[in-house]
């Protein structure tokens, strides 16, 4: 630690922040469902996933030992303000997709922030392809089909086997199933992403010199990104919430089941593996899985669509914020500070917008429908006072008797009534 210069502090204290917006950005994955169908009170929800995801940090390091030695070459002269860009560019594609209530990848993020950077700073011969390729790029496409199918086959199994049943009772078991599967998509969040911040910590930390090549990360780097997560987590990500539970399909506690131990199934199994995959793409697969399993359920696939768009976006936006970002701490201690200066004013900005519509525990299911807000009213005729109302006229005529030949009729007053 008495080596660690303020360039890493700094890069250090970025990494965490970034782990700090990741927390709450992915809250949904574990209780979009849960807090949707009424499980769990939203509050305690974050809660127990705060706590969990803590608890998972402990649990493994192959996923950070894909970040700090897998994807870039530490021996290519990647410096600390590179690391620093690139998690200013993840940051910063977080906070914008949180404000759109996007379910966007928080991983994807950091890889193309990552990426983005180390081209701008140092080439692609510094970035390696194939573990791009087989440990990030196939598990995003790979691995919300393969939650989505065991989720829709899930759900058309648990309605099969419960047809029969009382909805009443069966409603509570699944609720409290949905409990102990949210619990685990938890867990395998914190074993997952918050191992990510671990990564690049690392990565930072043998860039500068502090560890050497190809080491785990120390136990303070696993506590403290542990600790950062949580901490995100418990805020809670309201907005990626509602869009999540009630944006997409319209979810009921047995489908909540479904989804959840689909996700976290996958999950674990990825961690286990290495792969840094995307735990949100995991989870909106099963939730759209979860809504086609269902007879009768309807998915939103324009909300679908949104989300996908993001996901494509994700990795080359967040890389050219980093690329830029890298060009400019490049430039000595004026540029990092520049660069430290618009992810701070970027972050208060996208904040004071969040603030003109806020949605929080107390009106995070406050919505029915595909969009984040209810349907808008139809809009009020156009330009002009409203004219006033024309009042009805009955006009009531007497007909005078004929008159005697060669004289002219009579024509009496002709009365008006208006009502």
């Amino acid at each position: 630690m008495e080596h660690i210069t303020l360039l890493i502090a700094i890069v250090i204290v970025t990494a965490l922040a970034f782990d700090f917006t990741n927390g709450f950005h992915d809250t949904a994955n574990a209780m979009a469902t849960t807090i949707s169908t009424g499980a769990m009170k939203p509050k305690a929800a974050v809660a127990m996933s705060a706590v969990l995801n803590l608890v998972g940090a402990f649990l493994s390091v192959e996923v950070a030992r894909t970040i700090s030695g897998g994807i870039i070459d530490e021996s290519a002269g990647v410096q600390p303000e590179v690391i620093f860009a690139g998690l200013v560019g993840a940051i910063l594609w977080n906070l914008l997709t949180w404000l759109a209530g996007l379910p966007s990848s928080s991983s994807h993020a950091l890889f193309g922030g990552l990426i983005g950077a180390t081209i701008a700073s140092v080439g692609l011969d510094a970035i390696h392809g194939d573990a791009v390729v087989m440990k990030v790029i196939v598990p995003a496409l790979v691995a919300p089909l393969v939650a989505g199918f065991a989720a829709m086959a899930a759900t058309r199994l648990t309605y099969r086997v419960a047809r029969n049943a009382d909805e009443r009772a069966t409603s509570k078991g699944y609720r409290a199933g949905q409990i102990g599967s949210a619990a685990l998509v938890s867990l395998a969040h914190g074993t997952n992403d918050a191992q990510k911040t671990m990564g690049v910590m690392t990565l930072a930390l043998i860039a500068g010199g502090v560890l050497a090549p190809d080491s785990d990360p120390p136990m303070w780097v696993i506590a403290s990104a542990g600790i950062a997560i949580a901490l995100g987590t418990y805020l809670g990500g309201w907005r990626i919430i509602r869009t999540l539970g009630k944006g997409i399909t319209d979810i009921q506690p047995p489908q909540g089941f479904a989804a959840q131990t689909s996700a976290a199934t996958t999950i674990l199994a990825s961690s286990h593996m290495g792969f840094a995959l995307s735990t949100t793409q995991v989870c909106s697969g099963a939730v759209m899985g979860c809504g086609l399993g269902r007879k009768g359920g309807v998915v939103h696939w324009s909300t679908a669509r949104r989300m996908v768009v993001a996901w494509g976006l994700t990795l080359p936006a967040a890389g050219i914020i980093g690329a830029l970002g890298a060009l400019l701490a490049e430039q000595g201690t004026w540029g990092v500070s520049a660069v430290l200066a618009l992810l701070i004013a970027g972050s208060i900005a996208i904040y004071v917008r969040s603030r003109k519509e806020p949605v929080d525990h107390s009106n995070v299911n406050d919505v029915n429908g595909v969009n984040d807000a209810q349907p808008a009213e139809a809009a009020p005729a156009e330009s002009g006072p409203e004219p006033a109302p024309v009042p009805l006229q009955v006009t009531i005529t007497r007909t005078a008797p004929a008159g005697r030949a060669g004289e002219e009729p009579s024509v009496p007053d002709q009365p008006t009534t208006t009502v």
